[in-house]
């Protein structure tokens, strides 16, 4: 008989961990170039977006090329966008079937054309550029090392965690952020060592350029007592539905300028310019345009005006609606800040306090990302009112329902059964089976 090879019984043990420590390496390496090219260009984009805010505010007429500037975005994604019009739904889509491949130039032309936005005030913010940025940087890096179709998606979604990471100084929130938006009720926890790798590297280096982000604070904290508790419960009701709110007229403004403008991208920017330029007239205020971040500060030290979150509903709905370009986080926190301190005339609880948890609790409704929300809230406030907001983002998203601003988010598991919905659907194909019932 053959003698066994003589080989050290713990041979298959090492070549495992050998192989586990090459994979866990190769993630972070991986996440950090991601990393450091999302963050450079993150902080191109915030250092820039600064710089043309300040010069629109100092040429108060550049909001009458609104217009114009709605008609070059898009003249741009008509004929040199290759299908990245969609943006960030364009960038879920892949993630999802892993079909085809996200564009390159998403990257750029997103940049491009959300300083246009900014420059003549368009009501955006500027986290959908970051996301855009950091999926086509992924997506160069996938073609560069040849990554196979799994870790493609992963590479993906860690591109999103280091664009919210870098774009708001928030690097836990952004590695749980890019593992949780995908989906509703489906982490990506296979995915949590280069987000985590890209998010962090990403802030440091947007920091090293420069970067400074923006943190709000509160007055007072209420102590905890059941009366309080419910309070934030109940604020945290209203907060949802202002998200479904805006969400919704976001969606309709979208499907309405499609449909009657037969789809064409130049015209439909021009008109929702024209739209922009009548409102701030219409108001006489143009408070309502760009982030509108003073006002957000405004929110949390003295009174603001009492419709303010709904003004900022209307223009932002318009302006995304219309093809204009960059974020709606900055927005929503515009109308979570001023609606909390528009409700705490009614309800006895400092103004900042609500103030803080309104901005949280709208975002959160709004992206459907309650983990993420809650690591934001102790990134951005310094860890006060953990149990306050855990509470709002709990609340926010199982009364927000269905609804998001992400329409190619699929639902793998509904916040409650009540809602009947089968999993794997999007936003998107259950509110087109609300309105055509038949059809499907």
């Amino acid at each position: 008989m053959n003698q066994p090879e003589n080989r050290p019984y713990y041979t298959p043990f090492l070549e495992k961990y050998i192989g586990f420590l090459s994979t866990l390496l190769k993630w972070v390496f991986l996440g950090a170039l991601i990393g450091v090219i999302v963050g450079s260009t993150s902080a191109l984009l915030l250092n820039t977006n600064d710089f043309l805010t300040d010069v629109r505010e100092a040429n108060a007429f550049l909001i009458l090329f609104l217009p114009v500037g709605g008609g070059i975005i898009g003249y741009i994604y008509k004929y040199y966008g290759m299908g990245s019009r969609r943006g960030n739904d364009l960038v879920l889509e892949h993630i999802h079937h892993g079909q085809g491949s996200i564009p390159i130039r998403m990257g750029p032309i997103v940049f491009i054309c959300t300083f246009i936005s900014h420059l003549l005030g368009g009501s955006t913010g500027r986290e959908g550029a970051a996301i855009q940025m950091g999926a086509s940087i992924s997506e160069g890096v996938n073609r560069l090392f040849k990554i196979n179709k799994i870790d493609r998606r992963i590479l993906i979604i860690s591109g999103i965690s280091g664009g919210f990471g870098s774009a708001f100084g928030a690097p836990l929130a952004g590695t749980v952020f890019g593992m949780e938006v995908v989906a509703l009720g489906k982490m990506k926890y296979e995915a949590i060592v280069p987000c985590f790798v890209a998010s962090l590297v990403g802030h440091l280096v947007s920091t090293a350029w420069g970067v400074k982000h923006d943190h709000f604070l509160f007055e007072n904290i209420p102590a905890i007592t059941s009366t309080t508790l419910i309070q934030v419960a109940l604020v945290s009701i209203i907060f949802s539905l202002a998200s479904v709110l805006y969400s919704q007229i976001r969606h309709e403004i979208k499907r309405l300028s499609d449909k009657y403008l037969n789809q064409d991208l130049v015209l439909r920017g021009v008109v929702g310019g024209i739209i922009l330029v009548a409102l701030v007239y219409i108001t006489g205020t143009r408070d309502y345009l760009g982030r509108g971040l003073p006002m957000v500060e405004e929110a949390f030290k003295s009174d603001v005006p009492t419709f303010a979150f709904l003004a900022k509903i209307i223009f932002t709905a318009i302006t995304m609606g219309f093809g204009f370009r960059g974020g709606e986080v900055i927005p929503l926190f515009f109308i979570g800040a001023t609606l909390g301190n528009t409700l705490s005339n009614f309800i006895n609880l400092p103004a900042s306090f609500l103030a803080g948890v309104g901005l949280i609790a709208v975002f959160c409704g709004a992206a459907n990302t309650p983990i993420s929300c809650f690591l934001f809230s102790l990134e951005m406030f310094n860890g006060k009112g953990k149990t306050y907001f855990f509470i709002a983002c709990l609340v926010s998203y199982i009364f927000s329902g269905n609804h998001g601003i992400y329409g190619a988010q699929k639902i793998y598991s509904p916040k409650s059964r009540l809602f009947n919905i089968p999993d794997g659907e999007t936003i998107t194909n259950v509110e087109n089976k609300k309105e055509n019932p038949d059809s499907h």
